[in-house]
């Protein structure tokens, strides 16, 4: 453990030297070409830095946070777009406090390594004519209601794993809707306790997962409530390069189907990768052909959604709603979950949950 707690360190420490030379060499250098070369071998070291960690937790958290978000992010920066666009500072942003620059954009070597290695997203600064009484009185509202929200799902994610202890006992369906159940706290949790430092600097962050559970579509689960961080990478990544490109080929309207599937072959190419990280297993590509699989139904949902916008068709909303979320969970028993259970995934992350429980316990008790 002490090691694996070392590991950790030297791995942050390289990344935030590695960004510092992104931010004070890089940037200097033109966009394009130039500049590109000169983040290669960042992308490359951030390829490896994984590799120095073991556990679950930390390997899929630096695997998720360096392979993809900053490297991709990084990517953008050399071209001078995305998160990590160094636009001149506006007057305004001279202030001491970060969260009170006019622009998302990184206004010092430490919103630069935080966009690039956390998956967040800067809120813009709104100006303080534009908040009212109103505003933050319904603000207020909102942060209690997503306060008792939160401690809801940490009590359901309690309750899930208490019942792990008696799965033996339970239907293999009960037992993978705990996993789903499982793996999207985790994810949402990790995300939210990622963000810990930026917040403490004062930056105001966007949030990365919309109640999924509440999805009316496929389109609306992927698009606009699942993992926004990855929406955000892979839309100037992925799909707006490949809709510039074709759309003169093929039009603005068939454009979209080949765009969308690009995006989830590139999603679900790059969660073969993590999970190369945490296994140290080959791939088997089934999260790959999750991730098609979902792209080919969504170009097919929004297909039917064209055909039938012109008749009224509606389903009503007790109707519609569970669909996405119960097409999500079956095809990921199918495909997505099989590996994590072949390589005991599952065993080796509640075994360092339970660790860490025990360790709290010792320390607080």
């Amino acid at each position: 453990m002490d090691l694996e707690v070392k590991n950790l360190i030297k791995v942050m420490f390289q990344a935030s030297i590695s960004l510092s030379y992104c931010y004070f060499i890089s940037s200097k250098i033109p966009k394009g070409l130039q500049r590109l070369l000169s983040i290669l071998p960042i992308v490359s070291f951030f390829i490896y830095l994984p590799l120095n960690l073991s556990s679950f937790h930390l390997t899929f958290t630096a695997a998720s946070n360096l392979v993809w978000y900053a490297n991709f992010k990084l990517l953008l920066f050399a071209f001078d777009h995305g998160p990590l666009s160094l636009s001149p500072p506006s007057s305004s942003s001279s202030s001491s406090s970060p969260s009170s620059s006019s622009s998302s954009s990184p206004t010092n070597v430490l919103h630069f390594i935080m966009v690039a290695s956390l998956p967040i997203k800067i809120k813009p600064h709104r100006p303080s004519h534009q908040k009212t009484k109103n505003n933050n009185n319904t603000r207020y509202l909102e942060r209690f209601l997503k306060g008792g929200l939160f401690i809801f799902k940490v009590l359901l994610f309690v309750v899930v794993l208490k019942a792990y202890k008696y799965k033996e006992y339970l239907h293999d369906y009960v037992v993978m809707s705990l996993y789903c159940c499982h793996v999207y706290l985790q994810l949402e949790f990790s995300i939210a306790f990622s963000v810990i430092p930026a917040r403490f600097l004062g930056f105001e962050i966007e949030p990365q997962f919309n109640e999924p559970y509440l999805a009316t579509s496929l389109q609306d689960f992927w698009g606009r409530r699942w993992n926004l961080m990855v929406v955000g990478i892979l839309r100037p990544t992925v799909y707006e390069p490949l809709r510039y490109v074709f759309t003169p080929i093929i039009g603005r309207e068939l454009v979209v189907f080949p765009c969308i599937m690009a995006v989830f072959t590139v999603s679900g190419l790059m969660h073969e990768v993590i999970f190369y990280y945490v296994s140290r297993t080959p791939p088997t590509w089934e999260q790959l052909w999750y991730f098609v699989l979902h792209g080919a139904f969504l170009v097919v949902e929004i297909t039917i959604k064209k055909k039938v916008a012109d008749r009224h068709w509606r389903l009503r909303r007790v109707v519609l709603r569970p669909l996405p979320v119960v097409f999500v969970a079956v095809t990921g028993s199918w495909l997505f979950f099989p590996v994590f259970l072949r390589h005991n995934v599952m065993e080796r992350v509640m075994d360092e949950i339970f660790i860490l429980v025990d360790f709290i316990k010792n320390t607080v008790i």
